[in-house]
């Protein structure tokens, strides 16, 4: 007979559907600005470009890529792996989906530079945010965070440098398979991983609290 899940199990879970709501908030906040794709899926868009093959969309590219990552990861160091990754794949469509409805009377492309700009970065700043629950709810990672976290844990080196070296390397692949740049792109490259960093320990003290009552 199986053991059945533990409270500390279904907590971890509920923090990280907190954090990817809030998280996707952040980006349904940069995508309506439409000042540039997020790091990740300028890759995203250039090998969707270079292969040209029709019934390969943006959509399933990102889906190949994630399920890639999570595959390499499950050689290298399979803890990384939990249920919150596969949630993060099959949620974050929807939800963006959802706020966008919600948010694009509010947010529009073709609004003031000057209005656009400062909800950008909020955008960031409320996607790594949520990021950062996600990450220390321990219950799984999306992919495309998941590939800062092992290189930041396994090199011992701080999060936010290593979270904008990534998205740096995401966007100038991307760049060069024919993906395009925009200033959203840089924004988000340098803002999201040092942001992430400050929220981090506050973060840890969220979980903390919720799973073990403590601070």
């Amino acid at each position: 007979m199986k053991k059945p899940l533990s409270r500390e199990f279904w907590i971890r879970v509920l923090l990280l559907l907190l954090g990817l709501a809030i998280a996707h908030l952040g980006v349904t906040l940069f995508l309506l600005t439409e000042l540039g794709s997020d790091p990740f899926n300028v890759l995203i868009q250039g090998l969707c470009r270079t292969a040209a093959i029709p019934w390969l969309s943006h959509g399933r590219i990102h889906l190949l890529v994630s399920v890639l990552i999570v595959l390499v990861l499950l050689v290298v160091d399979r803890h990384y792996i939990g249920v919150g990754t596969l949630l993060c794949m099959a949620l974050g469509g929807p939800i963006i989906d959802v706020y966008s409805v919600w948010l694009s009377p509010l947010v529009r492309g073709d609004g003031p530079l000057s209005l656009r700009l400062p909800l950008l970065v909020l955008g960031c700043v409320i996607l790594a945010f949520g990021m950062t629950i996600v990450i220390r709810s321990e219950a799984g990672t999306g992919p495309n965070d998941l590939v800062a976290v092992v290189l930041s844990e396994k090199l011992r080196k701080p999060f936010g440098p290593t979270r904008v070296i990534v998205d740096l390397f995401f966007a100038g692949a991307g760049y060069l398979l024919g993906g395009t740049v925009g200033l959203g792109t840089l924004i988000c490259a340098f803002v999201v991983g040092p942001a992430a960093q400050l929220f981090m320990p506050f973060s840890q003290r969220l979980v903390d609290f919720c799973v073990k009552g403590k601070s």
